[in-house]
């Protein structure tokens, strides 16, 4: 398995259940022991955010609650 410039294998890096049906809107995201990362899968090598486990939990709780 190799990894990516940012040493997060790619194999690692899955397209997000939300992003749309069409190539336009796409994220990914990957799973790591310490942290999730989140890139635009247009620009895979672009910026991507970090977050911390708890920063990420209160993150998709927000999102979930937003979408209620």
């Amino acid at each position: 398995m190799t990894s990516g410039f940012d040493g997060i294998p790619a194999a690692a890096w899955f397209k997000s259940s939300y992003s749309g049906g069409n190539e336009t809107e796409c994220v990914e995201a990957a799973s790591l022991p310490d942290r999730t990362a989140v890139r635009d899968s247009k620009d895979p090598v672009g910026p991507r955010l970090d977050f911390g486990a708890r920063a990420w939990a209160c993150f998709v709780a927000a999102v979930g609650q937003a979408s209620l």
